[in-house]
């Protein structure tokens, strides 16, 4: 991207408006009544799950065998763009911003967190299905568990919602919005009008709430990591104070564009998350995390349809709502604009190459994460080094990852721990950066291939965004400390279900029923 900005003359009104309008007044709920809006994102939460869990379980299902078929399909070869486009970024840097840029926040956070809560059953997410607790199987269990909920299906969820939004900007030279990916169904009838606000505001705001989500349970992670490593006290002031530190950061790395922010932000992370990977299968039990990681792979083979299609009668809710189909509605509550920002940066690539390096690599790295960081911290536990099992059942559910590095062998934690806060953050800074110039991008008429929103607009969001985030993070919290989060991004992902089913379908007709376009 050049970094070239749009003036405000631009502006979609009919969409930031409205999506402001709802966004700045969940901000104010959120700092007259801090409880009320827990209360209420929790109820939402709760229902909109029951009622709609089975749907969410197919859907994803659909397009993760969508993504397999076009991968392997003749359609592979197309170039976005078309067949001179030349890619804008390097091969590695490219990957690097789409990892980054996608659910690399989240990874960092529970990748040694949720394989120890379904180890010791913290929550109840073994009670439905026999496990018991801390034995060789729970172990197993952990690992395929986390690894179904952190691999192919989010990224799959990432890479059709990509490669559509970059099918039609480049190729099919329509408009920078979810309502271009509908076009395949209902004609040019979906780009103006009522209609094509009405689906790119309930986008956003599917967005937004999964932004501020992910702030929230950001700055839960790092006050958490201070105030266990540190004796910083947890009060909320440092709640206000980490979370304007990732606002600022954020909004500015945003502002300076893609060019300038991300691309740097993207391509040092990365080799911070190389690096504790290394760090951890050196210094970590090596044999028990290549031994359990493949046990953990035949847990997930040999269970994947039972948990891809259980709405939650199978594995309890404590199992299935709280954790897998919480992911679902997140992934997908970003899933559209997350779309338009991968889009942007795959101009060049082949559909196949795009699938690769958003769906095939991102998966791989989950499932090598999780396997280091997991069975790392699950051995720890075995090992009866330090229960950080108990930890989380006596504080949150986020507070064993600190524990874990500050008990790592040869003393380690005291280098580890302030890197791994730095990792935290930045982690979230890229996500941030890409989904408040999505969220900016789709408050724009058009977004010619080249440009950026107004920096202005992308810092509007990005502050009110973190209201909300520092809200729920400080008095969102029940039993796991994270549950006004939780709430939240599991309504964003209600939102905007629907028009994630409708792209979904259009994605198979764009390319497996009409005419596709070099």
């Amino acid at each position: 991207m050049s970094g070239k900005k749009l003036d405000k003359k631009n502006i979609r009104w009919q969409v930031f408006i409205p999506g402001f309008a709802r966004t700045l007044l969940a901000a104010i709920y959120g700092i007259v009544d801090s409880q009320g809006l827990a209360k209420v994102a929790n109820a939402f939460f709760n229902w909109s799950l029951d009622r709609f869990g089975w749907f969410y379980q197919i859907i994803v299902l659909v397009s993760l065998f969508f993504v397999i078929a076009l991968l392997f399909s003749n359609k592979g070869s197309i170039r976005i763009g078309g067949k001179d486009a030349k890619p804008k970024f390097p091969f590695w840097t490219w990957f690097a911003m789409a990892l980054t840029g996608g659910v690399s926040a989240g990874i960092v956070t529970w990748g040694a967190n949720e394989p120890l809560i379904y180890f010791g059953n913290v929550y109840g997410e073994l009670d439905a299905l026999g496990i018991q607790a801390f034995t060789d199987e729970a172990a197993r269990f952990a690992i395929g568990r986390s690894f179904y909920n952190w691999s192919f299906i989010p990224y799959a969820i990432y890479g059709l919602t990509g490669v559509i939004t970059a099918y039609v900007y480049f190729n099919k030279k329509q408009r920078l919005a979810v309502t271009s990916t509908l076009q395949p169904l209902f004609g040019d009838r979906i780009m103006t009008g009522g209609v094509s606000h009405g689906i790119d505001t309930l986008s956003l705001l599917g967005n937004v709430l999964g932004l501020s989500s992910g702030l929230s349970a950001c700055i839960i992670i790092v006050t958490t990591g201070l105030n266990f490593s540190y004796n910083v006290p947890d009060t909320l002031l440092l709640f206000v104070l980490v979370g304007s530190l990732i606002i600022f950061l954020y909004t500015f790395s945003t502002y300076i564009g893609l060019e300038k922010g991300l691309q740097k932000l993207a391509g040092v992370n990365a080799y911070f998350y190389y690096g504790l990977l290394i760090f951890l299968v050196v210094i970590g039990p090596s044999l028990f995390i290549f031994k359990n990681t493949t046990a953990g792979l035949a847990t997930w083979f040999q269970n994947f349809f039972g948990w891809g299609l259980d709405p939650n009668t199978i594995g309890g809710p404590a199992l299935v709502n709280s954790w897998t189909l919480f992911d679902w509605a997140v992934w997908i509550a970003y899933a559209p604009v997350t779309g338009i920002f991968l889009g942007q940066i795959s101009y060049g690539r082949t559909i196949r190459e795009f699938l690769i390096v958003n769906v095939i690599l991102p998966a791989t790295f989950g499932i090598v994460w999780f396997g280091v960081w997991g069975n790392s911290a699950i051995h720890m536990q075995m090992a009866g080094e330090v229960d950080l099992v108990g930890t989380i059942a006596n504080q949150n559910a986020v507070t064993a990852l600190w524990q874990f590095l500050q008990n790592l062998p040869f003393g380690l934690g005291t280098i580890v721990i302030p890197i791994n806060l730095l990792v935290v953050i930045i982690s979230f800074v890229t996500a941030a950066d890409a989904t408040s110039n999505n969220v900016a991008s789709l408050c724009i008429k058009d977004v010619p291939i080249g440009s950026e929103a107004p920096g202005f607009l992308k810092a509007i969001w990005g502050v009110t965004i973190g209201v909300i985030a520092i809200v729920l993070a400080a008095f969102g919290g029940t039993e796991q400390g994270v549950e006004g989060m939780k709430a939240l991004g599991a309504a964003g992902g209600f939102f905007v279900l629907f028009v994630f089913v409708l792209q979904v379908i259009s994605a198979i007709k764009m390319f497996f029923i009409d005419e596709v376009v070099e």
